[in-house]
């Protein structure tokens, strides 16, 4: 008894509109008698990808393709609710992009008719999600792309953190002098104390639109480089200090003071 099979492709109704129906594939086997399915399955692979960019630029989610097949079927969603945002079909002429349910993707998005990859411009941070990638055609595949947009950061500022200067027992010339470096409505961020190369100090925030302060406290005399720095997971500012802008020495304020003195002649 002879037994003949063949694998054709038909396409599943997913429950949403038409451009949302997916290809499955059956093999079906014929041995002299009714014809049976031995199996229905999907070549789908699902890959997830991190992409970090910076608030304001715009970034680019790659299908990976050269060029798509006249038939793929590519759409694009976003957000836990899978909202569709772009979809292209090259034998159809097809190559649409959509502002999402809130608008928040109006004039922003940037569709390659030729390898079907996404761009989006002028990032911000409610753009930040999961977008899934899904290709339909002789060969199925998607993809997520997880993206975390980071705002722009600021220049930490270095500021003396006492009205007057310090001085220790011993002598007045070892005076030291108290820092504080600050940023203002920043989150997801650290924000370190550096020694040259060797970090002293950090604090780390994930909330969003908070102030952080860092205290320092060096010598006068001290001839090494400080410097604060700011940073996330894609960027940095940095701030480096001039101890002799902010800090001055006991000594010296005295002998201001005992120069004022003398040179003041009575009525």
């Amino acid at each position: 008894m002879k037994i003949l099979c063949s694998t054709f492709f038909f396409k599943e109704n997913r429950g949403k509109l038409q451009k949302s129906w997916k290809p499955k594939r059956a093999l079906i086997c014929v041995k002299s008698g009714p014809v049976y399915a031995t199996g229905v399955f999907s070549a789908e692979t699902n890959e997830i990808q991190s992409v970090s960019v910076i608030e304001g630029n715009s970034v680019a989610l790659n299908t990976d393709v050269t060029e798509t097949h006249e038939n793929d079927d590519i759409l694009w969603n976003f957000g836990v609710e899978n909202s569709l945002i772009a979809e292209m079909n090259r034998k159809i002429g097809i190559f649409n992009t959509y502002d999402g349910p809130d608008g928040r993707f109006r004039d922003r998005l940037k569709l390659d008719k030729q390898t079907g990859s996404l761009t989006i411009t002028n990032i911000t941070t409610e753009h930040a999600g999961l977008y899934k990638l899904e290709i339909s055609g002789l060969k199925l595949s998607s993809k997520t792309f997880n993206v975390s947009v980071y705002a722009r950061l600021p220049v930490p500022v270095i500021s003396s953190n006492s009205s007057q200067c310090s001085s220790s027992s011993s002598s007045s010339s070892s005076s030291s002098c108290s820092l504080l470096c600050s940023v203002v409505n920043v989150g997801h961020v650290t924000l370190s104390w550096y020694k040259g190369n060797s970090l002293l100090s950090s604090i780390s925030v994930s909330d969003l639109s908070i102030s952080l302060s860092l205290p320092l406290e060096v010598e006068y005399q001290d001839k090494n480089s400080y410097s604060c720095v700011l940073n996330n997971p894609i960027s940095n500012q940095t701030q480096h200090l001039d101890i002799t802008q902010l800090c001055h020495t006991c000594a010296g304020t005295a002998a201001l003071i005992l120069v004022v003195i003398f040179s003041h002649k009575p009525n």
